[in-house]
């Protein structure tokens, strides 16, 4: 409880993991280590509240610096670690500013970086990606102006970023690579009621689009050309294709990666026990226990795992159990998702799609996995509530919408 621990990584999950260790009664050095010149901030809100304008950069913050003073949290910005030594049980990290940082016990929380396109015309100006603050500052400085927005990716940041461009009056088009939207995450059903949801507001989606490159004018993105020749016009393109991995760190330190991200056991803790991990770089043992790894990209799971990682550091090795849950909002459309879908044999409809408010519940050999939830959050709060306590609502009673899901849960005593 003396230890020095340093997090590589000022997002969610780093913070989370300091002041976790801090509410467990840690007493030893916490360093907090990130790249950008910012201390820890929400990312959620740069694709919606920033960019309407309703947040800025010191709104976004986490904590203030008098938070930090007063739990003697140390937050080093501006600072990417290039090479870190393990020997003897203890660790020392380099800093690109020369610094070092020592450690007892080093949490890596790295986060993602964006998938780049590699098509011709990919670096004109206007061809943007929105992980960062200044990646929406960029965002954010052509909005005003722009007429025609471009997104490509139809995954939640890019539906989020076209239903703000449609509701500020702007010609939004969708380009998906794919036969349908949030393919990885939700059903065809949810994938067919987003789609025809956002054109019934005045986006255009397209499906299955090939995209061939970006035309220009003066180092300027001005369209994007897709495969059949067709240009659409187009003053900012936002690219939301997914995200990849950081797991750079780890895999310098010789760790267990896969597929680049950072495979952990339950308890957080790396194929070297003395480096944990957390966020969206972790691959994870299913927190729900069915079995296969997961790599969740969300606040929830980047809050829940660094609490698990600061009770090892602090001794009481709790291993992670919390249900999965994320959340989309898109202009008036509200996803909340509880649960994973994956593996899926049965769904079951609640409501009406048509009137933008329905929930979907996804089961596999008759036991409850997850819902999708549009504008619907007793229902989605009734899933979570239920697969929180390993209980089970029965698909066949389910299917009657009139009757509150809350009161068909079935204790797993029963």
């Amino acid at each position: 409880m003396s230890a020095q621990v340093l997090i590589v990584g000022a997002g969610q999950a780093g913070l989370q993991a300091a002041v976790s260790l801090r509410e467990l009664g840690f007493k030893g050095e916490v360093t907090i280590v990130g790249e950008e010149e910012y201390s820890p901030y929400q990312r959620p809100p740069l694709s919606k509240a920033f960019l309407a304008g309703e947040a800025d950069v010191e709104s976004l913050e986490f904590r203030s610096a008098d938070f930090y003073a007063a739990n003697e949290i140390k937050v080093v910005t501006a600072e990417k670690i290039t090479q870190v030594s393990i020997a003897d049980g203890k660790g020392v990290a380099q800093g690109s500013t020369g610094n070092s940082y020592s450690f007892d016990r080093l949490v890596i929380a790295p986060g993602s970086t964006p998938r780049k396109l590699n098509l011709e015309g990919s670096d004109l100006d206007g061809v943007l990606y929105l992980r960062s603050i200044k990646d929406a500052e960029a965002l954010k400085s052509r909005w005003t102006q722009a007429k025609n927005v471009v997104v490509v990716g139809g995954g939640f940041i890019g539906l989020e970023v076209a239903a703000q461009a449609t509701k500020a009056g702007k010609k939004a088009t969708v380009l998906e690579a794919a036969e349908r939207l949030i393919a990885r995450a939700v059903s065809p059903i949810t994938s067919e009621y987003l789609r025809a949801a956002h054109e019934r507001r005045g986006t255009s989606v397209r499906l299955a689009a090939a995209i061939e490159g970006f035309e220009g004018l003066n180092g300027k993105v001005t369209g994007v050309r897709m495969a059949d020749g067709e240009v659409i016009a187009a003053d900012i393109v936002m690219v939301g294709i997914g995200v990849i991995a950081r797991g750079e760190l780890a895999e310098m330190l010789g760790l267990e990666t896969a597929n680049g991200a950072i495979v952990v056991n339950e308890f957080a803790e790396t194929s070297n026990p003395m480096v944990l991990a957390a966020g969206d770089a972790v691959l994870l043992p299913h927190p729900l226990g069915h079995g296969n790894q997961v790599r969740l990209e969300s606040v929830q799971n980047a809050v829940d795992q660094a609490k698990v990682v600061a009770s090892t550091i602090a001794g009481e090795r709790l291993p992670y159990r919390a249900v999965p849950w994320f959340w989309s909002d898109q202009a008036d459309i509200k996803l909340q998702i509880a649960g994973l879908s994956n593996g899926y044999d049965q769904t079951v409809v609640r409501g009406n799609p048509d009137e933008d408010k329905f929930s979907v519940l996804y089961y596999r050999e008759g036991k409850l996995l997850a819902i999708d939830a549009v504008n619907d959050a007793p229902d989605y709060m009734a899933v979570r509530r239920a697969l929180g306590a390993d209980a089970h609502i029965d698909a066949g009673a389910a299917a009657d919408s009139s009757v509150a899901l809350k009161t068909l849960i079935i204790s797993s005593d029963a």
